[in-house]
């Protein structure tokens, strides 16, 4: 089969599993299955990167988009809907539509705790993805929605009995609560400011300037209005919600058609019940007239329109008591103080236990050990205390102070200036060493395989490592008695880590976990130090000048080297053989002297691939543009840095003019 035969053939399938999984919910592939798939797409579109289309399934992965979103004109007001918080509002909102249509009957729909988000297609293909905004204007998010699986880049209209040009489909964007859960334990562990909720989460997703990282956080959306539906020879919102799942949308399947408003409040009233077992946060109910004519005959007022109402739960706060304050540290050493809790029910589960974040939570919030408090679910998932009761205490409260040593191993503990968290800057700090340990191994850190979470945490439990230099230290004899470790698994896994002894300064300087040094960095360290010996004796002042290496990631580097638990874990791989010098990362200086700027979306390389040959070609990558910059290579939507270059004359080259200027 010729590679664009193929390509159209994974196209299909790639769709036709993005459909039953989200429009059916009913899974045709595994997802090792779909990712084999999507990979094998992504190999053929990078030998033919003329084959690329704006509906492929590989659009998804994300790119850097422009660094203002662009306002967008709705075609229709996205209009509020008036609350009701009882059953009475609710009877009550029954009379008014009954005195103009009293044979109404309800649609009823989860209110999903997320964000509006107006999708366009022209002839079936997605050209527009737009926030809210104040219900007539927005911003166009479109790279961003792109990234969402349960979004289709192409609508399947076959089976619609007319087709037209132009469809726009509102829905709820939203974080499903496992992700919310993941991102924010990531953002503590970093030290950075937490999400209040999912539905400030997907916003914030949704409003990256790199739509990878929106692609990473693996948003969710429902599909529930189709303007163009009367069009299309639709007359109800029962319709609407058939329709948009054959259209190839995930449609929520909790909605029931109900006569009466009694049946209304009392689904409402199981659904309130049953609200924590979503994997999605819900903060309520939309009740809408079904009919559109009886829609139409309601009307609006000059927010709202008549036909709908959203039904808001009650917020769920509970009181107990705070015994005790304990701390864990994380995988970079941040402490994150817990609150030791009375059990209490709280969001459908007995919660013991609440995140207190840092030391400046509990001091603007003014909580002591022995104080009553109120605790909620943060988006129904993290135990979270919303304020102490002060006019409880009775004089016994104990004042929260963070200790000077890590309670784990007994380092120092310290807060770089401007963080709110404080950290454990010994690396071989038991608390940390599992997540230390799962990022050194990684693929672009020291890239070695067979080393997941699971064979990570066999090997601590047995006593095998303590810390990443115990890694070079193991032997066939050992970790073949590990469970479901066979011999050729054993074989494999000591090959590369003794593989990996050869990765380079620049790989092991990530894979040490310094906080703030990402993979541009190592490389930029090392290719400037070329040692690690070097590198270990630069001070701050130093370290400032280095180009890409600021003041806050200087004095990171510097505490890290002066520890002495991390100088003893480079001597361990010192003595194992694991190289620590630099490659000679120049292989050529054709781009001697230049700064070199990369904005768009590439279609041939990832950004981190191009910048790297940047660097192996003698010129320097640079993240913004200035009069300084040589030129620019933009790809595909490049934003305010090719604006910028336009206006200070700067050259301006695409991906192939770049390789034929590298190629002379």
């Amino acid at each position: 089969m010729s590679d664009q035969l193929r390509l159209q053939e994974l196209k299909k399938k790639i769709k036709e599993a993005d459909y039953h999984y989200y429009g059916l919910d009913n899974p045709i592939l595994t997802d090792a299955q779909y990712d084999s798939l999507l990979k094998e797409l992504i190999e053929i579109e990078n030998i033919h990167p003329e084959w690329i289309t704006i509906d492929s399934p590989s659009q998804r992965v994300g790119g850097v988009v422009t660094s203002q979103f662009p306002k967008v004109r709705h075609l229709e007001p996205l209009l509020s809907l008036d609350n009701a918080f009882d059953a009475n509002d609710l009877r009550d909102f029954d009379r008014r539509v009954r005195t103009i249509a009293p044979d109404a009957e309800y649609v009823v729909e989860l209110k999903i705790d997320g964000l509006t988000v107006a999708l366009t297609y022209e002839e079936d293909i997605l050209v527009r993805g737009a926030t809210r905004g104040d219900g007539e204007i927005g911003e166009e998010i479109t790279a961003n929605v792109r990234t969402i699986r349960a979004v289709p880049l192409h609508l399947q209209t076959d089976s619609l009995e007319q087709t037209i040009p132009l469809i726009d489909v509102r829905g709820e964007g939203y974080m499903p609560k496992e992700s919310f859960l993941r991102l924010n334990t990531y953002r503590e562990e970093e030290g950075l400011a937490l999400f209040a909720n999912p539905r400030n989460a997907a916003a914030g997703s949704l409003r990256q300037q790199d739509s990878g990282i929106t692609a990473q956080r693996k948003l969710g959306y429902f599909a529930y209005q189709l303007l163009q539906a009367e069009q299309l020879g639709i007359r109800t919102q029962a319709q609407v919600l058939d329709v948009l799942s054959q259209l190839g949308f995930q449609i929520n399947q909790n909605y029931k058609r109900l006569i009466t408003i009694e049946e209304v409040i009392e689904y409402c009233g199981q659904m309130a019940s049953q609200r924590h077992s979503f994997a999605y946060e819900i903060d309520g109910l939309v009740i809408k007239v079904n009919n559109f004519d009886h829609q139409r005959e309601l009307g609006y007022t000059s927010k709202s329109p008549r036909w709908a109402i959203a039904y808001k739960f009650p917020a769920e706060q509970v009181e107990t008591k705070i015994l005790g304050i304990e701390l864990n540290v994380g995988r970079t050493g941040v402490l994150t103080p817990t609150a030791i809790l009375k059990d209490v029910s709280v969001a459908g589960s007995t919660v013991s236990r609440a995140t207190l974040h840092n030391l400046d939570n509990i001091r603007n919030k003014d909580i002591r050990i022995g104080d009553y408090v109120l605790i909620h679910k943060a988006g129904d998932v993290i135990p979270e205390v919303i304020r102490s009761l002060a006019e409880k205490r009775d004089g016994s409260e104990i004042v929260f102070e963070m200790p000077n040593e890590c309670p784990a191993c007994g380092s120092e503990v310290f807060r770089l200036e401007g963080e709110a968290a404080h950290r454990c800057v010994n690396i071989s700090c038991p608390s940390r060493q599992k997540e230390a340990i799962i990022h050194f191994v990684s693929r672009d850190a020291m890239n070695i395989d067979g080393l997941g979470p699971a064979v990570v945490t066999q090997l601590i439990e047995n006593g095998l490592i303590v810390d990443a230099a115990d890694l070079y230290y193991l032997d066939f004899a050992r970790i073949i008695k590990l469970e479901r470790m066979g011999e050729k698994s054993a074989k494999n896994l000591l090959a590369s880590i003794e593989s990996s002894k050869d990765r380079g300064l620049a790989g092991l300087i990530f894979a040490l976990g310094i906080r703030h040094v990402g993979v541009k960095a190592g490389r930029v360290l090392a290719t400037r130090y070329g040692t690690m010996d070097e590198l270990q004796m630069a001070g701050e002042t130093e370290l400032k000048e280095v180009g890409d290496i600021g003041e806050v990631m200087a004095q990171s580097i510097v505490n890290f080297f002066r520890d002495q638990g991390n100088q003893k874990v480079l001597a361990k791989l010192q003595e194992a053989g694991v190289k620590m010098t630099a490659d000679n990362l120049v292989t050529s200086h054709i781009l001697a002297g230049k700064s070199i700027v990369v904005t768009g979306t590439l279609k041939k390389y990832q950004r981190r691939e191009i910048e790297q040959q940047i660097e192996q070609l003698g010129g320097k990558s640079s993240s913004s543009v200035s009069k300084n910059t040589s030129f620019i290579i933009a790809g595909e939507n490049a934003g305010s840095k090719l604006n910028k270059a336009q206006e200070l004359g700067i050259p301006i080259y695409s991906e192939e003019e770049f390789e034929r200027i590298i190629n002379r």
